[in-house]
């Protein structure tokens, strides 16, 4: 998979292939959704070395990490992984797909969902589900839905975070799906 560059109102944006050197940067953007909010389930925040080891696995399977770049510093990222570790699931992936600080409502999630969606199509998966943390999580839902994803499933009251009961929301879309 080749470099796929963003063209709007940044400077230099593009999504890349996430590397073992990422490690850190993605360790920095996913620690305050660990810590403060509620769309990770994560209590404590993976440290570099967790980070790296994940991004390996994810890698050495084939299957597809990317980072959004703005201005030459990692400004978020997106994978997916097979949904289940039974083979039977080999063609289903889950997706993650997290910005920095201020990132939200520029197009750039979606950009990098776009992006996603093709890799993990390049690499054998034909449905993808999202797993939202907290069904409040308007944001993520609005950009899984504009990008083709349909609400499957809600479990109630499933994760307890900040001392508050959390739902969880599946949804779902084939790879193949026009209209992207």
């Amino acid at each position: 998979m080749g470099v796929r560059f963003i063209t709007e109102a940044f400077a230099d944006p593009g999504i890349r292939p996430a590397t073992l050197a990422d490690a850190a940067d993605i360790a920095a953007i996913y620690a305050p959704f660990v810590l403060h909010g509620t769309a990770s389930f994560e209590i404590v925040p993976p440290d570099v070395p967790t980070m790296r080891a994940r991004i390996e696995k994810c890698l050495d399977a084939g299957w597809p990490w990317l980072v959004l770049e703005l201005k030459g510093s990692v400004a978020g990222y997106a994978y997916a992984a097979q949904f289940r570790d039974r083979a039977a699931y080999a063609q289903t992936a889950e997706t993650s797909i997290y910005l920095g600080h201020g990132l939200a409502g520029q197009g750039l999630g979606r950009q990098l969902l776009s992006a996603l969606i093709e890799a993990a199509g390049n690499a054998g998966f034909r449905q993808l589900v999202a797993v939202i943390g907290d069904s409040r999580n308007a944001a993520s839902i609005g950009l899984h839905s504009a990008m083709g994803f349909r609400l499957v499933g809600t479990l109630r009251d499933v994760g307890l975070k900040h001392r508050q009961l959390l739902d969880v929301v599946y949804m779902q879309r084939p790879v193949d799906q026009p209209g992207r």
